[in-house]
């Protein structure tokens, strides 16, 4: 089955609220809200038909869609994580204690709480149904996210990030009950859905604003920082092979890895024009050169599109599409079409093959 990952509208607010209810745990960047979801369906509509020369408050949201026409999975982008409230974090920093007189020199891992990532544009709110295309829906929406920004780079920040679910075990969260519970007094999924249905600003309101020194954690909450949840384990390899790195940011609650690239870096992919044709190994001999997997997206303004196609670069250098993809893509012969390699990191010399 094909998948179209293409930009939302108002009328997907229906299947949008039922993945947002059906996430665990919930998505604190996913509000099942529909009036709330639908204020920002409309805002991201009008986002991607305005003039942007630089990032602020504007939330474009994607949806995978079958053939058929079911929406089957959702992702964001902020343009900037903290254009309306301080996206708060803790950054792993370390001291040093010294004294000559004693002849002391320790070095301290500590938390420190930051807004530092307010200024970079965030990855959110992914989402799928259980669809048997979920895993190809995830994919899909990874690429055509980062094909968003390469097809409008101004409209984003210089700094890109994702943040990943943290450890849990057997339904604790060891970060969360070594650290915020002392100062909230209530368990970590009250805490998530709270944060969910409003502003996250409380958290770093709350929370002590000194440093946290690491050795005075318990074992369990200093082993659960940085480290990925057992659902987001893939993710985190995904995102490194596209060319994230892990930061020394981590999130303020479940303690989960931030991974964040520099939007310079990420793939910038070419411009090539349609030929709608036949398949790879369907036309004449030779006249494909490269049939891997490529990430295709439509240039119309507001009406975003993309797909993933295992088709072929032609002699001429032009994207062959069969009709089919062609029609999901809203694309005609001869039109510009941005094209990517998918999960290749970037490699846009395979696009030559």
């Amino acid at each position: 089955m094909s998948l179209i990952a293409r930009s939302a509208t108002t009328d997907d607010v229906d299947a949008i609220v039922a993945m947002a209810e059906a996430a665990r745990p919930a998505l604190t960047n996913l509000p099942a809200d529909r009036a709330r979801l639908s204020a920002r369906l409309a805002s991201s509509q009008a986002a991607l038909f305005a003039t942007i020369e630089r990032p602020g408050d504007e939330q474009y949201v994607l949806v995978a869609e079958t053939d058929e026409g079911e929406i089957i999975a959702t992702a964001t982008i902020k343009a900037q994580a903290g254009a309306r409230e301080a996206y708060y974090t803790y950054r792993r920093e370390t001291l040093i204690h010294a004294s000559q007189q004693l002849d002391v020199r320790r070095e301290v891992d500590i938390l420190s709480i930051s807004h530092e990532m307010s200024h970079a544009s965030l990855l959110c709110a992914l989402a799928t149904t259980d669809h048997a295309c979920a895993d190809h829906a995830r994919q899909l929406l990874r690429a055509a996210r980062l094909a968003l920004i390469a097809r409008f780079p101004e409209r984003f920040a210089p700094t890109v990030f994702v943040a990943l679910s943290g450890y849990r075990d057997a339904g604790r969260t060891p970060f969360w009950d070594g650290v915020g519970r002392h100062f909230f007094s209530r368990d970590f999924d009250d805490i998530h859905r709270a944060a969910s249905l409003g502003s996250r600003s409380f958290i770093g309101e709350v929370m002590p604003p000194f440093p946290l020194y690491l050795p005075l954690l318990d074992d369990q909450a200093r082993s659960a920082i940085g480290r990925v949840g057992d659902n987001h384990a893939s993710a985190l390899d995904v995102w490194q092979q596209e060319g994230f790195a892990l930061s020394r940011h981590v999130d303020l609650l479940d303690g989960g890895p931030l991974l964040e690239a520099s939007r310079n870096h990420l793939p910038r992919g070419q411009w090539l024009t349609v030929q709608i044709g036949e398949r790879p190994g369907e036309g004449r001999p030779g006249e494909g050169r490269c049939a891997e997997s490529l990430l295709i997206a439509s240039q119309r303004t507001g009406d975003f599109r993309a797909r993933i196609v295992t088709k072929t670069i032609n002699e001429r250098g032009q994207c062959v599409l069969d009709a089919a993809s062609a029609r999901a893509l809203a694309v005609a012969a001869d039109e510009p079409v941005l094209v990517l390699p998918v999960g290749q990191a970037g490699n846009t010399e395979a696009l030559s093959c």
